[in-house]
Parts: structure tokens; C-alpha cells; sequence
């Protein structure tokens, strides 16, 4: 599941809504709308996530939070360490080999060091 799935999931269940149901709302099928929360599926258009902000009928700050999410759910990333230093190839490629065996633990504590380092 991505981080846009898991809050999909939450804003349906909060507002007592079938993924069939919000899928047709949506002009989109439940199979997309499935595929899409448990991360099947890549990103989804610009134009989509304004129908799900629409749909929710949220604004400011969670509209912001769900734009956000969408831009990191991609399940399939691509990393291009062209014209970075060696380090930054063999992290992206330790990371591409081995993520499947970390535990939720070190993936956490990963993603805090990293998230700390960019908003330093």
C-alpha cells in the first residue's frame, strides 16, 4: 500500500464510502480505485486528485497533505544517479536490492534520517 492508499482508505471509512461507490462518483472503476490504494498503480493525473479533493470536499492544508502523498505513492521509482558521486549510486542501488528485507524499523528510521537531512 502507498501513502496515498492508506489515506484513501482512511478518508472513505471516515465518511462511510465504498471504493464502488466513490469510483463511480469519480468516473473512474473500482478496479482503478483499488489498484490505486494498494499501490498497482502509479501516480494519478493532476486532474484526478482535484476530483478526489473535490469528492472529500477538503481544502487547505489536508488538500495540500493529499497532493502531496500522490507525488510520493509512485510504487515503481526510478532513481538517476547520472553525474552524482559514487556514494549516491551505490546507496540507490543498496537501497533498490534490499529494501524488501528491512523490517517497518529501519525503514522509518531511514526515512526520518533523510527527511531530516533534506529539511535542514
Amino acid at each position: 500500500m502507498t501513502p496515498l492508499g492508506v489515506k484513501l482508505r482512511a478518508l472513505r471509512r471516515e465518511r462511510g464510502v465504498s471504493q464502488k461507490d466513490m469510483a463511480k462518483a469519480l468516473g473512474i472503476s473500482a478496479a482503478y480505485l483499488s489498484a490505486l490504494e494498494h499501490g498497482h498503480r502509479g501516480v494519478p493525473s493532476w486532474a484526478l486528485v482535484q476530483k478526489m479533493i473535490g469528492y472529500f470536499n477538503i481544502i487547505w492544508d489536508e488538500a495540500e497533505e493529499l497532493e502531496n502523498l500522490v507525488w510520493s505513492s509512485d510504487p515503481r521509482v526510478v532513481i538517476d544517479t547520472a553525474g552524482l558521486p559514487p556514494e549516491a549510486t551505490r546507496l540507490a542501488n543498496l537501497l533498490s536490492r534490499n529494501i524488501r528485507q528491512m523490517d517497518q524499523a529501519t525503514i522509518r528510521a531511514l526515512l526520518t534520517l533523510v527527511q531530516a537531512k533534506i529539511n535542514h
